[in-house]
């Protein structure tokens, strides 16, 4: 092994000789042959002492180091690479001429393109510098002159001229070593010189400096591992050559080409070297340092360079010392970094004939690739199991049952890429694993097939991921990769209806309606070509592939299910969760294959349904029968007439038998027969299902569902049940009664009609609020907020004035009656909901909270849409810290929306919300409680919950808090204490509370509200320093501390990273003007005659405030600030959603000093290797091995990643 010389840290400078090259091109020579015997090799040409060369002199044809044509100066190659419009072959051939021409001016060219590259603007390496400075002075020198300011530089701009800057940056460096491959790169010049700099620079302070060199530098390395490959494929064909030759007899032997095979072998072993030597010096003196920089970039490049070594020479590269890098390296904090690192290792696992190098990698790093498909980031999780799949393909020994089911679970994931990756890996684990008899048998259908055996797998698979009703997102998780297995619908149906084969185990009844729901989902799947709902941004456009394959698949589903569904449903008609499953099957098909196949003879399911309608009373069933009957009634198809007539023919018989049934009911008075009512509940969910798909308004249903609600209302004894379908089937009569009159084709005394029916039922749902039973109550509220919602002023919008006469105000008395429901319904502990027996399990109380979450979601929307007044929400607002983890999502965004609508009532509706909690503290705890008590903490800490709602610029909100500042105030001073003037007044400790909105108060405006707060005191109540004082004292102490601070205001549009960043690096205010006396004078004046200023508040003569304009110096218009306002600076941007409830954390992104780097460096203790090629397969093998490179003690601690290694 040659070791390493000594790292350079100077450039090299020229000697004064002339530099003797290879007659021979540069740039043509695949089999080395110009680098060896009677061509004067470049390296060997170095200039003697005391000799001048050419160097420091000027070639003919150029001024400042670069070329002249026709008195016009070329491009120069930064701004060749930048632009990336020429090709990048015959700019380094260019290079390359001049460089033999003068190679110290075309070094100087290189030099200062990298020093370029890096973002210096008018910062050039001059000739002068190159021969009297030292590398650390130049370096130094450059880093002084750089701007930071931006912190921009041609790697990180944007903008389409920098799009393509880092890989036309790449391909040059790429090029110019292959182009220079065959003598130059031997020169111990142009090489040596490019590393020092490369180096120099990537040690550098400078961000810029450090990431454009690293780059530079990994580039390089991989080009120069490029030129290491092919050096060792020629050793190896001359060697072979040389034996070829060696074992002739001794007449044929060449003695001639023998030497000269010998010779070329030589030449080959002492290029191998000095490449190794290369490489050594870029990988010890950038790699090592650089892979662990602070930038994540920079540890991103060196990761996935390393990764290329590996894979390109794996001879060289694929061994622990390089492999434990990566390894480390997975437990970066940043996401980019570990993705590279697994992105490495794929290209490795990849390739099989690499396994067996991987071994002990695998064992030791297994459990960190397992625990990363749990990555916060989906991108790392996504690729870490197409790891582990790549892991599995090598061999299946690696990975234990437990590591393969932490993956498996992952097919129900809400993000589909890594639900689709968990799908591939599941496929190869439990479906890629064919007999090969298989393959040459031939195809067999039906139960018999191949995929039988594949499909039963599935339904066991799902059936013990306890998942029951996430077989969508199953089907979704594999569609990519096993969509032939899930789209063989024939075996499926044979499966179901077929008896078994001898010696064949049937499916069991919980087997096959597992099988019925994965067959529906495959066939939504392959209808709708989207993913099933939460996992996916929406439709996508389909390509035409798509389209055609859509449709061939829906002929052919329409073509099997049409012929084998009414066999389906005929043997699980019964079963009411197979049935349900099936009757949705219809909606799928292409019905006009119907006709086209001419398929009318099957159409039997019409027939089928209305006797799966007779048989079943499940509220699930119905729906499914009403939206086949939907989907089946088309006019557009031959097959309407006959389906219109079975659905016509069923309503009929069900509405007439309603009728009957229920006018016998309602006479047997108030004891009804239990069989009679429950023949009434069965007919009315049957006609509630079928009215939400269908219209059967000319049954007049309105009028009997009236009749019955009402009689429930008198008597007082109705069924919870026959209620609950009664308010939903009146419901959805009114509903298509609007669909009717929105049409403008109804006459005007069917308006008139709906008017009076949508207000005597609206009436009848508030008279059911107050029901003893819970689900008819809760059915009643959410119905009735429907209404109020669909029937507000916001109807007539969009060009529907005409339905004026609709519009329905919800009255006052309706509204508290809304809002007590909630508060008795919504807000109440989940001990006390489960009080009744029936919430005991966790999916019931589950099921219970869901339930609370929509009525509570429902009222939300009143307030939203300005159906019932804002300030309503002060007892909505108000619970948001008791039960935050319960409805916190919803009240915050509720408090976003009202924000959105108006700034000012939102603000006067959360500091009445605060009020309320105040006044109800004082009931319960009396005027003399302990401001330290829970309850008073609790106000305090959701007022600061609310200021941190406002978000961080202030001028957005500036009339919103004042007006919250104002209505607090006078709130604190409403009610006197009866003891007299010496003694607080009772709701002064709400001024403490009030206090968490001041940060929220720009800095003119706490002067302004101070101003008003001296309108509510007197001379004794600011001399006043008891205990009992302390809110006044602490108020007023957040509305004077910094209130004449210019840094304490908030310009709109400067976020709080930015003002962070920014207050770090501010200058000293050392210019700023001095208070002038008439502000001075005009200030006193403007103070209440009895009071004084506190001595300690005294910072305005301190520091000049900006100036008020003459109407906002008095208090007589202290609003007329905020209209002002309002008018111009709140309409810059539009108001976002709430912000965070945390402060956000600026993150120092940029090294600043070079003492970070010593601290990151400090005690690293390297463990690092020579670069060491392997020799070719006749030379020496290695007598021992490798030792294990694994520790992580031996390159850093633990504290340098901050997460354990292992």
């Amino acid at each position: 092994m040659i070791a390493a010389p000594e790292l350079q840290t100077e450039f090299l400078y020229p000697q004064d000789t002339d530099t003797r090259f290879s007659s021979d091109t540069d740039f043509d020579d695949p089999d080395g042959r110009n680098v060896f015997v009677g061509k004067g090799k470049a390296k060997k040409g170095k200039k003697g002492p005391g000799e001048k060369g050419k160097g420091a002199g000027k070639g003919p044809g150029r001024m400042n180091g670069h070329h002249q044509e026709n008195g016009m100066e070329n491009v120069m190659l930064f701004e060749v690479v930048r632009l990336g419009k020429s090709a990048m072959q015959s700019v380094v051939d260019d290079w390359i001429e001049s460089y033999k021409h003068d190679r110290d001016v075309a070094l100087l060219d290189l030099i200062n393109f990298f020093i370029q590259c890096s973002g210096c603007k008018g910062l050039n390496v001059i000739s002068h510098m190159f021969h009297n400075m030292q590398n650390s002075e130049i370096i130094r020198k450059m880093t002084e002159e750089f701007d930071e300011d931006s912190g921009d530089y041609p790697l990180t701009m944007a903008g389409p001229q920098w799009k393509k800057f880092k890989s036309s940056f790449c391909e040059f460096i790429g090029v110019l070593v292959r182009q220079c491959q065959y003598s130059i790169i031997y020169d111990e010049y142009m090489m040596d010189t490019v590393i020092s700099l490369l180096t120099g620079l990537s040690d550098s302070q400078v961000r810029a400096f450090r990431h454009t060199s690293t780059l530079a530098a990994m580039k390089l390395m991989t080009a120069l591992v490029n030129v290491a490959l092919n050096l060792s494929i020629n050793m190896d064909n001359t060697q072979r050559q040389y034996e070829a030759e060696r074992n002739k007899i001794i007449g044929k032997r060449a003695n001639d080409r023998l030497e000269l095979l010998l010779q070329k072998r030589k030449e080959l072993q002492e290029n191998q070297d000095e490449i190794e030597n290369m490489m050594n010096a870029i990988f010890k003196g950038v790699f090592v340092h650089r892979y662990r920089d602070a930038i994540a970039e920079i540890r991103a490049i060196c990761i996935e360079e390393i990764g290329v070594w590996m894979k390109m020479y794996s001879d060289a590269f694929l061994n622990d010392s390089y492999l434990k890098y990566v390894g480390w390296t997975m437990h970066d904090k940043q996401g980019e970094v570990r993705l590279k690192c697994l992105t490495a290792l794929q290209g490795l696992y990849y390739n099989r004939e690499l396994n067996a190098r991987l071994e002990l990698f695998t064992s030791r790093f297994k459990d960190r690739i397992v625990s990363m498909t749990l990555d916060k980031e989906y991108d790392v999780a996504v690729q870490a199991i197409k790891l582990l799949t790549l892991v599995l393909h090598s061999s299946d020994e690696v990975l234990t049952a437990e590591d393969c089911e932490s993956v498996y679970h992952l097919v129900y994931s809400a993000h589909r890429p890594v639900a689709v990756a968990a799908g591939e890996f599941l496929f190869k684990k439990l479906f890629s694993h064919r007999d090969p008899e298989d393959d040459s048998m031939p195809k067999r259908r039906g139960r018999q097939s191949m995929n039988a055996n594949l499909i039963k797998t599935t339904v066991f698979f799902f059936l013990e991921s306890e998942l029951h009703e996430h077989a969508a997102y199953l089907v979704d998780s594999m569609w990519d990769c096993a969509a032939e297995i899930l789209k063989d619908w024939e075996c499926m149906i044979s499966l179901l209806l077929d008896e078994p084969l001898p010696g064949e185990e049937a499916l069991t009844d919980r087997q096959e309606t597992a099988l019925i729901e994965i067959m529906l989902c495959t066939i939504r799947q392959a209808a709708e070509c989207h993913p099933p709902v939460g996992r996916g941004t929406g439709k996508r456009v389909l390509t035409a592939k798509e389209k055609k394959t859509q449709l061939d698949d829906r002929t052919r589903m329409t073509e099997l299910f049409s012929i084998a569904l009414p066999a389906l449903l005929a043997k699980y008609s019964v079963d009411a969760e197979k049935v349900t499953n099936l009757l949705q099957l219809p909606q799928f098909f292409d019905l006009e294959i119907y006709t086209t196949g001419r398929l009318e003879k099957h159409i039997n399911e019409s027939r089928q349904i209305r006797e799966i309608v007779e048989k079943h009373t499940d509220t699930d069933v119905l729906e499914a029968c009403s939206k086949t009957y939907h989907a089946l009634c088309n006019e557009e198809f031959t097959i309407f007439n006959r389906v219109d007539i079975a659905r016509s023919q069923l309503l009929d018989e069900q509405v007439d038998k309603f009728n009957r049934l229920l006018e016998d009911f309602l006479q047997e008075g108030e004891d009804p027969d239990e069989d009679d009512a429950y023949q009434v509940l069965s007919t009315l969910k049957r006609i509630t299902a079928f009215h939400n798909a269908h219209d059967l308004s000319k049954w007049d249903l309105f009028t009997s569902n009236y009749k019955l609600l009402n009689t429930g209302i008198e008597n007082g004894d109705m069924p919870e049940q026959i209620v609950v379908h009664a308010l939903q089937c009146t419901h959805y009569v009114i509903l298509w009664s609007l669909a009717k009159v929105s049409e403008g084709t109804s006459k005007k005394e069917d308006m008139l009609t709906l008017r009076k029916q949508m207000r005597a039922f609206c009436l009848m749902c508030q008279r059911y609020l107050t029901s003893v039973n819970t689900a008819v109550k809760e059915q009643a509220f959410t119905i009735l907020c429907d209404l109020l919602l669909i029937f507000s002023h916001q109807i007539i919008s969009g060009g529907r004035e005409a339905l004026e006469p609709l519009v329905y105000t919800p009255e006052a008395s309706l509204q508290s009656e809304l809002l007590n429901f909630i508060l008795d319904h919504v807000f109440i502990d989940q001990d006390e909901d489960s009080n009744n027996g029936q919430q005991d399990d966790e999916a019931g109380k589950i099921e219970a909270l869901h339930k609370r979450r929509n009525l509570l979601a429902a009222y939300c929307k009143l307030i939203i849409y300005n159906v019932v007044e804002m300030n309503t929400g002060a007892d909505i607002f108000k619970q948001y810290m008791r039960y935050y983890n319960d409805y916190g999502d919803i009240i915050k965004e509720t408090m976003s929306k009202t924000r959105q609508i108006d700034k000012i009532q939102c603000a006067k509706t959360l500091i009445l919300s605060l009020q309320q909690l105040f006044n109800d503290m004082l009931s319960d705890m009396g005027f003399s409680f302990d401001r330290s008590s829970s309850a008073f903490c609790g106000i305090k800490e959701l007022a600061r919950r609310f200021s941190l709602t406002f978000g961080l610029d202030q001028l957005k909100t500036r009339e919103a808090i004042a007006m919250l500042h104002k209505d607090g105030i006078e709130f604190a001073f409403k009610e006197p204490n009866p003891q007299g003037e010496g003694h607080p007044p009772l709701n002064l400790a709400f001024l403490d509370i009030l206090s968490e909105f001041s940060s929220k108060l720009m800095r003119q405006d706490k002067r302004t509200v101070h101003m008003y707060l001296e309108r509510f005191m007197t001379f004794q109540m600011a001399l006043q320093r008891e205990d009992c004082w302390l809110p006044l004292i602490s108020y007023r102490n957040s509305l004077q501390a910094g209130g004449d601070d210019d840094t304490m205001s908030v310009v709109s549009g400067i976020s709080s990273r930015g003002s962070s960043v920014r207050s770090k690096k501010a200058k000293p205010a050392t210019g700023k003007r001095k208070l002038p006396e008439v502000w001075m004078s005009r200030e006193q004046s403007m103070q209440t005659p009895v009071m004084m200023p506190s001595p300690h508040l005294t910072s305005t003569v301190m520091r000049e405030p900006k100036r008020l304009r003459p109407e906002e110096s008095y208090m007589g218009v202290f609003l007329q600030i905020w209209c002002h306002w309002s008018s111009d600076a709140c309409s810059r941007r539009g108001t976002g959603l709430m912000e965070d409830d945390e402060e956000p954390i600026v993150e120092d992104v940029m090294m600043s000093s070079e003492g970070r780097i010593e601290d990151l460096n400090e005690g690293m203790d390297f463990d690092t290797m020579d670069i060491d090629l392997p020799p070719s397969k006749n030379r020496r093998e290695r007598s021992e091995l490798k030792p294990d490179f694994f520790d992580p003690a031996s390159i850093m601690d633990e504290s340098v990643l901050g997460v354990p290694m292992f």
